[in-house]
């Protein structure tokens, strides 16, 4: 009892638990795929699951030739972090701007209403031929496919954390003389702060699709022009090692947004402050 109590999940062991999770994932997965250690249960040959999941050990094997070895990621790397990044910047103030305008502009958002919802139900991807012909295979096709996924996510979090702001408090500002570049600045804005940031931790993950599907469709640089090649190649190692490679730069940016996040919003109460109280 003594010794779970030790070990038991808790804020000062929270990182130990979390590595110790993608550890035993890991040794999980590098069981099951290396012939020999255990029988073949779903697969009828032993090389199968190897074939179709990757070797752990081979994937980590590609990663650090790319980073180390042979060097040769960083141009490919450097290329998508752009597209993302401009993405994500692009489809945020675009979705910020319109979320505001429309959230302040309560009849224009009913004229616009029904053609917002049937772009917002396009499925966005098949988009990415078309931007190919209209910008060419450069960035400017992955960026603005990016923007598409990003602006939505971002646009319906502004417009209802607007919407969503206390008649009460916007009567009191009133009263008190604020006038309407005051109430955008102190009352609209802070109370869609929340929203966008929420909606931001989500974008994170869009931006690098946006990217990524548009190297697919065109491309001569980029982690997705790599693990497209592999895949022609029938290799699963390959493709797995980018995928965990976009995979660890999205967790990085979501770092990012959340260290803002934090920054922008001392005044927010954190979850562990909210339980005490």
């Amino acid at each position: 009892m003594k010794l779970w109590n030790a070990i038991r999940p808790s804020e000062r062991n929270l990182r130990v638990w979390q590595l110790g999770l993608l550890a035993a994932v890991f040794g999980l997965w590098h069981v099951l795929t290396k012939p020999g250690l255990v029988p073949p249960i779903v697969f009828d040959n032993e090389r199968q699951a190897a074939f179709f999941f990757g070797e752990p050990v081979l994937i980590f094997g590609r990663i650090w030739a790319w980073f180390v070895v042979n060097a040769d990621i960083y141009q490919h790397l450097w290329v998508t972090l752009v597209e993302t990044v401009l993405a994500f910047a692009i489809g945020t103030l675009l979705g910020l701007a319109c979320g505001l305008w429309l959230a302040l502009s309560p009849m224009a958002a009913r004229i616009l209403d029904p053609y917002i919802k049937a772009l917002n139900s396009m499925p966005r991807v098949i988009l990415a031929p078309i931007f190919a012909v209209w910008f060419g295979l450069g960035i400017a096709s992955k960026v603005a496919l990016g923007v598409t996924l990003v602006f939505f996510i971002v646009f319906f979090n502004v417009y209802q954390g607007v919407k969503e702001v206390s008649p009460v408090v916007l009567a009191n500002a009133r009263m008190l003389g604020a006038d309407a570049r005051a109430l955008l600045r102190h009352v609209y804005l802070p109370s869609a702060t929340s929203w966008v940031f929420s909606s931001l931790h989500t974008s994170v993950g869009l931006a690098f699709v946006g990217a990524v599907v548009g190297e697919y469709l065109g491309s001569s640089r980029g982690v997705g022009y790599l693990i497209l090649q592999a895949e022609g190649a029938f290799d699963i190692n390959t493709v797995m090692a980018g995928i965990l490679v976009l995979t660890a730069f999205a967790l990085v940016l979501d770092a990012l947004v959340g260290r803002i996040e934090r920054r922008l919003m001392k005044w927010q109460p954190r979850t562990g402050e909210t339980e005490k109280l």
